[in-house]
């Protein structure tokens, strides 16, 4: 029987990467969106669910039990990004930012529980390096990847006596629509999209930005308990070094 994920946010560009690789794989795919059903590439069924309100996911993980025998990993990787000076934030963008980006991960988790206990399964939650190193405007999102950092952390604890691994993916800047909304923050020289896009690249030790494949990569290595069977309570950085240079070099 193929083993089954389950990708939160799979309608943005990690997400709908992510789900293509692991179908590519030989994974049956749920994905998860607050978008309109759509046809998107690998993935086998389809919910569209707001994954930051507690009755919309129990309700989601009852119709998934009527469709589904098992689940072998959750993807906690739907997110919104807020780019805005710290004072200039409302309360209410604030709260959704954590909603989504942290409050999710906690419902899901406690949602689809039992599956992953019978399989033995796995959890990525995807934070991003604003976890670890930041920028201007970018306080209420750095905080909630930082917050979903914490939480990998102190649920692989938790998860272990249940045979559950629980890992985080910690993005760099990744070629998706994402990325590009944040380009105008005013943080880097250029006249349009691309010139902005070459001034990010060149502040990578590799001298590119990603694309979405490359992180979807470093998901399915942390979902499969193959792969990365010894591994839980991690952080993997792919930002092709852009934290290793030191901001004052």
């Amino acid at each position: 029987m193929s083993r089954v994920a389950l990708i939160t946010g799979v309608a943005g560009g990690i997400g709908r990467a992510t789900a293509q690789l692991f179908s590519s794989a030989g994974w049956q795919v749920i994905g998860v969106d607050r978008t309109p059903a759509a046809d998107y590439d690998g993935v086998t069924h389809y919910m569209q669910v707001d994954v930051s309100v507690e009755t919309d996911v129990c309700q989601a993980a009852q119709r998934l039990a009527k469709q589904i025998e098992r689940l072998d990993t959750l993807i906690n990787n739907a997110a919104i990004q807020i780019c805005k000076p710290i004072m200039q934030m409302s309360v209410a963008e604030w709260d959704m930012t954590m909603a989504v980006n942290v409050r999710a991960a906690f419902l899901w988790t406690k949602a689809v529980h039992p599956w992953l206990c019978a399989q033995r399964g796995s959890i990525v939650n995807v934070s991003s390096v604003h976890a670890v190193a930041t920028s201007a405007q970018m306080a209420a999102y750095a905080a909630s990847k930082g917050a979903l950092l914490a939480l990998t952390r102190a649920l692989a604890i938790e998860l272990a006596p249940d045979g559950i691994r629980v890992n985080a993916v910690l993005p760099g800047a990744v070629n998706t629509p994402m990325l590009h909304a944040g380009l105008t923050r005013g943080h880097l020289v250029g006249a349009d999209l691309a010139d902005k896009l070459a001034a990010l690249a060149q502040r990578t030790v590799i001298g590119r930005v990603a694309e979405p494949d490359e992180i979807a990569r470093a998901i399915l290595f942390l979902a499969d308990n193959q792969q990365s069977s010894f591994m839980t309570g991690q952080a993997l950085i792919v930002d092709g070094g852009a934290t290793t240079r030191l901001s004052t070099e």
